[in-house]
């Protein structure tokens, strides 16, 4: 079995929101988060987006707004996270792939930006042979090092986020939504480059509103639904009717998908502030009970699986 890196227990993330005048509330956007990414194992969050599931990279990462209050435990290695432990190892041990390839410095050369800062011409001449080394790999010839990233294509800059992320051979990889606005060639090339992180041993943490992305590579995926973990399936559980998926949103989900019928369910995910008492999926669930109205169901551990729903309460 591979070691466990990541371990996200029990975060929940909410901003202090002004309504009328001056009254205020604590909007929580995400709400009881549990999840873990092992060694050579890729984890997908998937949600819809503008979901809030972006801010879970964040609070790894230790870069949430400062308005932002965070509770629950972050562990790395087992290790629970402080500010000051998520500051020494970001970059190091876990490293991250932006969103947007706007996080690239419009006014730096690829190669100085992906090297970073250097103490001295010998530090610097390292970092560049291994950073030469770990662009050939992923198609990226000597011309690019001096191009700035208006001249790269979608594509390259996107192999460039990857490949300086992999610059300090980090043990988990963290891909917030990275394939928004490509084409299809360059989405498989992109979640390529996430299976040879897997078949290296790298554990890659993959936020994603995108399915087919997800069954692509995952090994597991968490459904992501109003802020909350509903469910983390294996990937084989997407097949068939979807008769091994366990939360009634990700059999609608499986079932939504275009090759599964496109069956839709009526109503919508509610918004932030607008989460019912009980279970958040309560008012388009069609197995609800009387208890889900009131309570609010516990994510529950099902060996490689979990799922927010009290028809599991006694086991599978």
């Amino acid at each position: 079995m591979m070691n466990k890196l990541l371990d996200v227990e029990n975060v929940s993330i909410s901003f202090i929101q002004y309504t009328a005048g001056l009254n205020q509330r604590d909007l929580k956007v995400i709400t009881d988060l549990t999840l873990d990414v092992s060694e050579a194992e890729i984890l997908a969050v998937l949600g819809s987006s503008g979901s809030g599931k972006s801010l879970l990279a964040h609070a790894i990462f230790g870069i949430l707004p400062e308005n932002a209050n965070l509770s629950g435990t972050i562990k790395y290695g087992g290790k629970v996270l402080s500010q000051k432990d998520k500051e020494e190892i970001r970059g190091k041990d876990i490293a991250l792939i932006p969103q947007s390839v706007n996080f690239l410095d419009p006014l730096m050369k690829i190669s100085d930006q992906a090297i970073g800062y250097t103490e001295n011409d010998n530090e610097k001449k390292e970092k560049k042979i291994k950073q030469r080394k770990i662009f050939e790999q992923y198609n990226l010839g000597p011309e690019v090092d001096d191009m700035y990233p208006f001249q790269l294509s979608g594509g390259m800059a996107r192999r460039v986020l990857v490949s300086t992320a992999l610059l300090s051979k980090p043990k988990l990889v963290v891909a917030d939504e990275p394939t928004p606005g490509l084409d299809q060639k360059t989405v498989k090339e992109t979640l390529n480059h996430f299976k040879k992180m897997k078949e290296d041993g790298v554990g890659v943490l993959l936020i994603t509103h995108d399915i087919h992305a997800a069954l692509e590579i995952a090994d597991r995926i968490g459904i992501f639904y109003a802020g909350y973990v509903i469910e983390i399936a294996e990937n084989k559980d997407f097949s068939g009717d979807g008769e091994n998926l366990l939360h009634p949103y990700t059999k609608a989900l499986y079932n939504a998908l275009p090759a599964n019928g496109f069956k839709l369910t009526k109503g919508h995910q509610p918004l932030h502030g607008e989460i019912p008492k009980g279970c958040p999926y309560y008012d388009r669930c069609e197995i609800r009970l009387d208890k889900c109205s009131e309570e609010r169901p516990q994510l529950i551990n099902l060996g490689n699986k979990k799922v927010r729903c009290f028809k599991y309460e006694d086991g599978v």
